[in-house]
């Protein structure tokens, strides 16, 4: 579903990512594990299209987007949730939600946002809540709830445990398995080794803006979780 070839991203004159290859196949998900400043950021941005790739490839269900617009990605069913817990604080649960979900027609939002209340029934408690009132967890939880609801083929989800009580680790994964029974592809970065590879297939280590190790969760279990504490 995702391919990406020989990929460099720069900034001011560093390479933040510097020469990556990797592939995302369609109902997987694939963890980038990292310490800060690895480059894995950048690369999820360089895909969603925030970020400009000065050199390689992005090839995503059949389309070349290395040069399309963010909003041509995600038409073309790519869905995004930012490091940060970025919500539209005045705006309530519900509506940031639903901002999402803009490509769907009425029926269908309506649709999207009962299956999401369904799965994590905290949405329609504080649906009328403005966002910005939340607590850190809850904020990740709407901004990857708003992730959903579009219904993306792939949704890309930077950094979701950072920062989080365990608590919220455990309704994150919960999302996470959501996703997993809707057949939504999923390519992940976190520096939080241990909950991320519970919830992988496969999994790339990151460090200055390469790939250093590659393979299933078994394979990269041990050194995943001694980059956690790099």
């Amino acid at each position: 579903m995702l391919r990406i070839d020989d990929l460099h991203v720069t900034y001011g004159g560093t390479r933040a990512v510097a020469g990556v290859t990797l592939t995302v196949d369609q109902g997987q998900t694939v963890l980038l594990i990292g310490a800060n400043g690895a480059g894995k950021s950048s690369l999820i941005n360089a895909v969603i299209g925030l970020a400009k790739i000065s050199q390689g490839k992005i090839m995503f269900d059949g389309h070349d987007i290395g040069s399309m617009s963010s909003d041509a990605r995600a038409r073309l069913g790519i869905g995004y949730s930012p490091e940060g817990r970025r919500v539209f604080a005045s705006m309530t649960v519900k509506d940031n939600v639903l901002a999402g979900a803009v490509t769907l027609n009425g029926r269908e939002q309506v649709r999207s946002w009962d299956k999401l209340v369904a799965s994590f029934p905290f949405l329609a408690e504080r649906q009328a809540q403005a966002a910005g009132e939340l607590s850190g967890g809850q904020q990740q939880l709407v901004a990857i709830a708003r992730a959903m609801s579009g219904r993306p083929k792939l949704l890309l989800l930077d950094e979701p445990f950072l920062g989080l009580a365990p608590v919220w680790i455990q309704q994150i994964s919960i999302a996470v398995r959501q996703m997993q029974q809707d057949g939504i592809t999923v390519l992940m970065t976190e520096q939080m080794a241990r909950p991320a590879l519970k919830l992988a297939h496969s999994g790339h280590i990151m460090r200055g803006g390469l790939i250093r190790r590659s393979g299933a969760v078994h394979e990269i279990k041990g050194a995943a979780l001694a980059e956690e504490y790099l």
